[in-house]
């Protein structure tokens, strides 16, 4: 028996929208910003990717599929084998090349889990989602500049 745990975290990148989608979406990158992500590998089927976490000397893998994917706004997916997770990253383009990126990522605990999960591992996944995001911020608004300026060359 297990319970679902969600965590919500956002910021903001000085970038356009659709250049923050088009990183984000190239979901074999992610662990140049997400600490935990050792690697993800597209399979055959785009829509389907295999996922290896690790953490303190823990490895924990899965796949995952797309459930929905709006260019620029929402991808959307749900684990379909090993580690159960769900989520979603939403994407709101604001002037001045500003993007709000919200990540929202739930995973099921096993109930002996739980009593970790409320006081302690809630709050480092959280923090360290947190981090993700502002690592994803540093990461491409670098990259974003650096294309700027082989374009002005």
């Amino acid at each position: 028996m297990s319970d679902w745990l969600e965590h919500t975290v956002q910021t903001e990148v000085t970038i356009p929208v659709e250049y923050a989608w088009s990183l984000w979406s190239d979901l074999s990158a992610m662990p140049r910003w997400m600490k935990w992500i050792d690697s993800v590998v597209i399979t055959d089927d785009p829509e389907i990717s295999a996922w290896k976490l690790g953490t303190n000397g823990l490895t924990f893998t899965w796949k995952s599929r797309i459930l929905k994917q709006i260019p620029n706004q929402i991808m959307q997916w749900e684990s379909i084998g090993g580690l159960p997770n769900r989520g979603a990253v939403r994407f709101y383009g604001r002037p001045n090349n500003v993007t709000i990126v919200k990540l929202s990522i739930a995973y099921a605990i096993p109930a002996i889990g739980q009593l970790m999960d409320n006081l302690f591992l809630g709050q480092l996944v959280e923090s360290t989602l947190q981090e993700d995001l502002e690592r994803f911020r540093v990461y491409a608004q670098a990259d974003f500049a650096k294309q700027n300026q082989a374009a002005a060359s």
